[in-house]
């Protein structure tokens, strides 16, 4: 062992040679370059990682830190701790709703078609299974007459006598089919019995009748209701005549010469029954009153009953001599406002309701109806019999009150529920070509000079409704907006087109004389449509004329720049709803309506009873046409708007 082994750790760095000392001549860049070389770290192909021992190399999540900026920059959501599997881009495009033109992705076919994209981002009606559909189709396949339904004969003939007459060929529709033997049924059933948790069982029965419009569901419960009413009566005055032999039989038993009988204080009359309905049916407007009214009434004609109808556009005095009549009512048709009002101040007049009738039961159970509403089916449940609500669309608020407040109702809906018919063809015209050019308004004209130049003032459907030989033209202009309205009409007057707006700033009287034009088609312009209409002729004389082709040899045009035979209603939704528009043929829809709801009630308006009918839908830049296309693709599959 040498010398310098033998020495401590200490010694041998003392005992080692010293650096070579730098020349005093050398310059301070030589000096700091000499530095730098003597620290310079190996190259870094020549020393391993610091991480080539851990088992792996995945990033730990120490970004994710409670700080403003601790989660930017982040590539998964890593929030709990614990990475969340990422979607890859096959994935995604297998998932979303957008493809090819023929629908499929990646060569294989989407499981959902995007048919109803559009309309389920903007409907808001509640689902029918097609299976239950189907169902229905085979029960009512069998009845083709209203003699096979169990109704009193004198019911059955005022039916002909007096609903339908004039018409050829009388057959029950599928709503009447469907309705009127379920609701006719006069089995016994079981009591429910109430406990304290059941606060919403009801011993009345309650049903649902939903169809779509025009397919007669006024006379579906209509029926049924006086059929009861008249059995009621006789079973009363079965129970009147067995309580006189049986106060007679006492009398002869026990003879009492000494006793004087009382007089008689009321009238004839039973003075209990005064102001007190056997049944009600509820409307949410005075149009509605006054129609259903009318049918009420004809009925009666041949089954006697007494009927009454009460709304807004009638006088205080009149209601009250309708109401408080000294023979009574069987029948009261009112809206729910009205008779909320009047049964505050008389509250036994909901004393013996036996049968209550909402119809058009998505806009009485909306925000607006429904309290008031909810008010009179309370009154009325202690003597209630039935509930039938009525209506041609399904809502999903009025599916979720009837499952809070009616779980144990009884749909009864028809095949086509939810479904503009067949017979009706949509058309679609682009206002932002030429030329037009986005004039709404003078595309709307057009239309109308179009239509009533080009004949056709018969009835094609072979099919007379109530005498009626040949009809005029009656077209109704749909609009979103009662502003619009006015405008609207002002203009299709200015260009020489017999228009009317029907608002509600209209009177009810003007009401009442409009719809009788477009309901029955025989009542001619009143005076104020001819002196409005001639003063807005010489204003604007030089337009009177609006598009080229229109010759005086027409019989559809004369000599004033007038186009004849032809009427149209410019109205907002006030007219879309329960209104019996028969005569119409033609609706226009000026503005595309805001939901599918809207579409089947402003589309319902024509095409009515089994007749032929024609919309046309004015579209812009700003509508939304993929909505109307789908729209025409369903009624041309004969399929619900959902």
């Amino acid at each position: 062992m040498s010398a310098l082994t033998s020495l401590c750790l200490f010694c041998q760095l003392r005992a080692a040679p010293a650096r070579q000392k730098l020349p005093l001549t050398t310059s301070w860049q030589s000096v700091r370059f000499a530095s730098a070389n003597a620290l310079r770290r190996k190259p870094s192909r020549m020393a391993l990682s610091r991480d080539v021992a851990k088992p792996s190399l995945q990033k730990s999540p120490k970004r994710f830190q409670n700080s403003p900026f601790g989660a930017m920059n982040l590539t998964e959501a890593n929030i709990r701790g614990k990475p969340q599997r990422t979607r890859s881009e096959a994935e995604m495009k297998r998932s979303s709703s957008f493809g090819t033109k023929d629908g499929s992705v990646g060569g294989k076919r989407k499981k959902e078609t995007a048919v109803f994209k559009a309309l389920k981002m903007q409907t808001s009606l509640s689902p029918v299974p097609y299976g239950r559909r189907n169902a229905i189709k085979a029960r009512i396949a069998e009845v083709d007459d209203f003699h096979q339904f169990p109704i009193l004969p004198s019911v059955c003939d005022a039916i002909y006598k007096n609903a339908l007459e004039g018409l050829t060929e009388v057959t029950p529709t599928p709503i009447q089919r469907v309705a009127i033997p379920t609701l006719v049924d006069r089995a016994e059933k079981p009591k429910k019995t109430k406990t304290a948790d059941d606060e919403n069982l009801h011993d009345f029965d309650q049903f649902l009748l939903a169809a779509e419009t025009g397919s007669g569901k006024t006379l579906g419960y209509l029926v049924p209701v006086v059929d009861a009413i008249k059995r009621a009566e006789v079973e009363e005055k079965i129970q009147q005549e067995q309580e006189e032999i049986k106060k007679r039989e006492e009398e002869k038993a026990n003879p009492n010469v000494w006793e004087l009988e009382s007089p008689e204080l009321s009238s004839k009359e039973n003075a209990a029954d005064v102001a007190r309905p056997r049944a009600i049916i509820l409307v949410p407007t005075s149009e509605l009153v006054t129609q259903v009214g009318k049918l009420v009434k004809q009925l009666s004609h041949t089954v006697k009953y007494r009927s009454a109808m009460i709304s807004s556009s009638l006088t205080p005095r009149r209601i009250t001599n309708s109401v408080f009549a000294l023979g009574g009512i069987d029948i009261l048709v009112a809206t729910p406002h009205l008779l909320s009002s009047i049964a505050k101040t008389n509250p036994y007049i909901l004393s013996r309701v036996s049968h209550l009738v909402i119809d058009e039961a998505d806009s009485l159970l909306d925000r607006s109806f429904a309290p008031t509403t909810s008010i009179i089916i309370d009154k009325t449940a202690p003597t209630l019999k039935q509930l039938i609500l009525c209506s041609a669309t399904i809502p999903r608020s009025l599916d979720t009150f009837m499952r809070t407040r009616f779980p144990d109702i009884r749909r009864l809906v028809t095949p086509n529920l939810h479904a503009i018919p067949r017979r009706v063809q949509l058309g679609v015209v682009d206002i932002q070509k030429d030329p037009y050019m986005g004039n709404r308004d003078m595309a709307c004209a057009d239309i109308i000079w179009s239509l009533g130049k080009s004949g056709d003032t018969y009835d094609s459907d072979n099919i007379r409704v109530q005498g009626i030989g040949r009809e005029p033209k009656n077209l109704i202009v749909f609009v979103n907006e009662r502003e619009t309205a006015e405008s609207v009409a002002t203009y299709l007057v200015q260009k020489g087109i017999h228009a009317v707006a029907l608002t509600r700033d209209t009177s009810e009287q003007r009401q009442g004389e409009i719809l009788e034009t477009f309901t029955t088609g025989k009542a001619p312009p009143t005076t104020e449509d001819i002196k409005t209409a001639s003063k807005m002729r010489k204003k604007f004389l030089n337009d009177a004329v609006p598009f080229a082709g229109a010759q005086s040899s027409d019989s559809s045009y004369s000599k004033n720049g007038r186009l004849q035979d032809v009427r149209v209603l410019v109205t907002t939704d006030l007219g879309s709803r329960g209104i019996d528009t028969i005569t119409v043929r033609t609706v226009i829809l000026y503005d595309v309506p805001h939901t599918t709801i809207d579409f089947i009630h402003r589309l319902g308006r024509t095409g009515r009873m089994g007749r032929r009918g024609r919309g046309i839908v004015l579209v812009g830049k700003k509508d939304r046409k993929d909505v109307v296309k789908e729209v025409r693709e369903a009624m041309f599959r004969g399929q619900a708007l959902i």
